[in-house]
């Protein structure tokens, strides 16, 4: 950190306590710490205690995960619980660091606040103001490639055009991010049609090997691949849209369930022509 980055979040920080409704003091961040600092103590949770980054790294994806649901469901009361459990998993995360003498929580929070202010000179720089998003996005790869020769990093080669797409992401949501970064380095079809009969050229190649073996499995991937590309050249969220579509498919079957339980009957007790009748009423149903 250089003290050039520390004034200029301590100017920005006064510009903005001054204005109006701008938020201050925040006691109940302060009794939560203080809860996990309590947590991890020599006479605390034994839990707790245990803990390393890596023991609880999935349950970080699992509690973000779970706040995405209720953001879907429009739950807002389920939504509020849920960023909290999020936020005890940064804090957790911060308190290990802490007890090992590596950073706290005020680090965590001094340094993003330093990058969101450095990688915002359109906001709280002398930038002019961004017109949309990809300007933004401009602005950020900008700076962050000053930032690198800041840094002392100005010789050492280019990060990958792909390095900075976590390999830890959902499949879909990464195949969508890599072909987007692909694209923008001129690797892209002309239209749409183009990479339609890119994924008819990938279910030839997918047919064409053997079935149960992994060359078909790679294939099926390709294939994949092929169709996330259709929807971020039609402007489609390729994971939101199968997640909206599971949510459907969900929907559709909880009602199944509840029609053949009015008819004294269970799910698995029915034949493949009597499931499709369920599944067509279930579907006008929600159409109505």
């Amino acid at each position: 950190m250089s003290d050039d980055t520390a004034s200029a979040a301590d100017r920005v920080d006064a510009e903005n306590a001054a204005r109006p409704g701008a938020p201050m003091t925040h006691p109940e961040f302060d009794r939560l710490v203080r809860t996990i600092w309590r947590l991890r103590q020599p006479d605390g949770c034994p839990w707790d205690r245990e803990q390393t980054h890596r023991s609880i790294t999935k349950n970080m994806i699992e509690e973000a995960y779970e706040a995405v649901d209720a953001i879907e469901a429009d739950d807002t009361g389920h939504l509020r619980e849920e960023l909290g459990d999020v936020l005890e998993q940064v804090l957790l995360h911060a308190q290990i660091s802490s007890d090992d003498g590596v950073f706290d929580i005020d680090d965590v929070a001094r340094e993003l606040n330093e990058k969101l202010v450095r990688r915002h000179p359109h906001v709280f720089g002398d930038l002019a103001a961004a017109a949309n998003g990809d300007e933004v996005m401009d602005i950020w790869d900008d700076v962050k490639r000053a930032e690198r020769a800041a840094a002392g990093e100005g010789d050492a080669p280019e990060p990958g055009i792909l390095d900075s797409v976590p390999h830890s992401l959902p499949a879909l949501m990464q195949a969508q991010k890599i072909s987007k970064r692909a694209a923008k380095s001129g690797f892209e079809w002309e239209t749409v049609d183009d990479v339609w009969d890119k994924v008819a050229e990938e279910r030839v190649e997918f047919e064409r090997e053997e079935p149960g073996t992994d060359a078909r499995s790679l294939e099926f991937g390709d294939l994949l691949f092929a169709l996330v590309n259709v929807a971020r050249r039609e402007g489609i969220d390729a994971e939101e849209a199968l997640a909206a579509s599971n949510r459907k498919f969900r929907a559709r079957w909880s009602r199944m369930e509840e029609l053949a339980r009015q008819s004294g009957r269970e799910l698995d007790s029915l034949g493949t022509t009597e499931l499709n009748v369920l599944w067509g009423r279930a579907k006008q149903e929600e159409m109505a």
